[in-house]
């Protein structure tokens, strides 16, 4: 007799390269996502201009017996429908592997918390510039607020032109450093461009490049002024991750490219034990995606930092292999995890529209993702 129906999600075999070990040492460090192409993948609708690609997902339903039923109910827990943004050339599975680890009841450490309210500020300030696309007045504007703001910090610039298939344009990374006490570097990234091809459609990008940027900025009040009993901690305000005409290889993240090379000959890559990204984080309906292209030891540790603080009901509820700028330090075997809500809007509807503006947005996402982001950094110290 049939007594119900389930929906089951088709996904291909994962990639034999992840892996769930503990952290690397510099000397074993190991590519954690495979090194994949940013081609298209078959089944993969085209994209507008500039936008990243939807793999279609197949829902096929399955009919449950009464004596398969709770096989049915486990398997359709355990997959999850939807990717987004163009995906390797393999598909990856869903990992059932990011459970938290060595989760200590009685850790008496104090939970982080950031200024919400003053996170939503600078979101606030950033979007009153308009759209910042790289090359244009406004984004030359953000990129002295953004300076203005770290004054009596080390700051470093990664400057230089980029070619893409409009021309020339300047391209200028930002790094906040604040030493620690353990040699090794956590960096935590997020991008302050906004979308190129939208740039005369009043697209502000309140989430897609306000929300990171207003991150960082947040995070650098709580880490100046403070001697760290821990990792050195970069944060990186990244340049030129949004594509200027159709997202490939080579139209796409030309700031962290251009980074990732320059740290890998000057030594400073081996250095990094991990690498945190940011993007579109402030959506009002929160929720982080599991990034396949990931390194799954160290969402683990967000998971884990998540739990700690109550937020994990935000994390990992769907996973899906996710292009963005964390993959030029993956491709280098750099640990990287990019804490994304790929969600923006019913079926992602806001995305990379004029819509994607402050009324989207919630003080309480920043506060979440921003309180994660400090908690995994005590949790790396420890490691």
């Amino acid at each position: 007799m049939t007594v119900g129906m389930k929906y089951a999600v088709t996904i291909a075999l994962s990639d034999p390269h992840r892996s769930a070990d503990p952290p690397p040492t510099a000397e074993r460090r190991q590519i954690a996502a495979h090194g994949a192409s940013r081609g298209s993948v078959p089944g993969t609708a085209q994209a507008p201009e500039g936008r990243k690609k939807t793999p279609h997902v197949h829902i096929l339903p399955i009919r449950c017996g009464a004596r398969t039923l709770a096989t049915c109910l486990i398997l359709s827990s355990t997959l999850i429908a939807c990717a987004r943004q163009k995906s390797p050339d393999t598909p990856q599975t869903v990992s059932s592997t990011l459970l938290p680890t060595a989760m200590n009841s009685d850790d008496p450490a104090p939970k982080p918390s950031i200024n919400s309210a003053r996170a939503m500020q600078y979101v606030r300030d950033v979007v009153a510039f308009g759209p910042r696309p790289i090359g244009s007045p406004n984004h030359k504007k953000l990129e002295t607020y953004i300076v203005s703001h770290l004054k009596g910090v080390t700051v470093e610039d990664d400057a230089f032109t980029a070619d893409t298939p409009e021309g020339k344009f300047p391209v200028r990374n930002i790094i906040a450093k604040f030493p620690g006490t353990r040699d090794g570097i956590i960096v935590i990234a997020g991008h302050y461009d906004t979308n190129y091809p939208l740039r005369n459609t009043g697209y502000v990008g309140a989430n897609d490049g306000g929300s990171s940027t207003a991150i960082l900025l947040e995070l650098a009040n709580h880490l100046r002024d403070k001697k760290r009993d821990g990792y050195s901690v970069w944060l990186l305000w990244t340049d030129g991750e949004e594509a200027v005409k159709q997202w490939s290889a080579t139209d796409s993240l030309y700031g962290t490219r251009h980074l990732a090379e320059k740290w890998e000959k000057d030594g400073t890559l081996k250095k990094i034990k991990a690498f945190l990204l940011t993007d579109m984080i402030a959506d009002a309906d929160l929720n982080i995606d599991q990034d396949m292209n990931s390194t799954p030891w160290l969402e683990s540790v967000v998971l884990q930092a998540a739990t700690r603080l109550g937020y994990q009901s935000h994390f990992f509820g769907r996973s899906l292999p996710i292009e963005d700028d964390h993959l030029p330090f993956v491709h280098m075997g750099v640990p990287s995890a990019d804490l994304i809500d790929m969600d923006y809007g019913y079926n992602d509807v806001f995305h990379h529209t004029p819509q994607d503006t402050l009324d989207k947005l919630s003080p309480k996402s920043l506060e979440i993702v921003g309180s994660v982001l400090l908690e995994t950094v005590r949790l790396l110290d420890k490691m």
